[in-house]
């Protein structure tokens, strides 16, 4: 049985915000949310909870993704990566100054391009940007 979710790209306009969209549409009816993380966005695509339990798969609509694209696009990635900088100990900071010299450059990772990674290592949802 697949389910059938909705995201409202002009909710995004940073990366808080798309947590909070996520939560909104994955997390309803639960009585947690998820954090803003990469590798928690991860493991709630493998479902079992939330929207997700009890289904197979899964077709997720991205509205206006062009929206989110650009909210978490260069300078909301910029400004992740400099603020883990900030957190000496917590992050290695030698993989993420790479990271901020290739995004400089032009040939990193946005935090979009990288959320459309994750969903793309889940190949029972299907995401369908309109």
């Amino acid at each position: 049985m697949t389910v059938f979710l909705q995201i409202n790209g002009t909710a995004i306009v940073d990366i808080p915000s798309f947590y909070a969209e996520i939560n909104r549409v994955f997390m309803a009816g639960e009585n947690w949310q998820l954090g803003p993380s990469l590798d928690a966005l991860d493991d709630l695509l493998y479902g079992g909870y939330g929207a997700l339990a009890g289904h197979r798969t899964a077709t997720v609509v991205w509205r206006d993704i062009d929206c989110s694209r650009d909210a978490l696009g260069m300078a909301a990635t910029r400004a992740w990566l400099q603020d883990k900088l900030r957190q000496p100990g917590t992050f290695n900071a030698e993989a993420i100054g790479r990271q901020l010299d290739a995004l400089q450059r032009g040939d990193g990772q946005t935090y979009f391009q990288t959320v459309m990674d994750i969903f793309a290592g889940h190949p029972d949802i299907a995401l369908l940007p309109a």
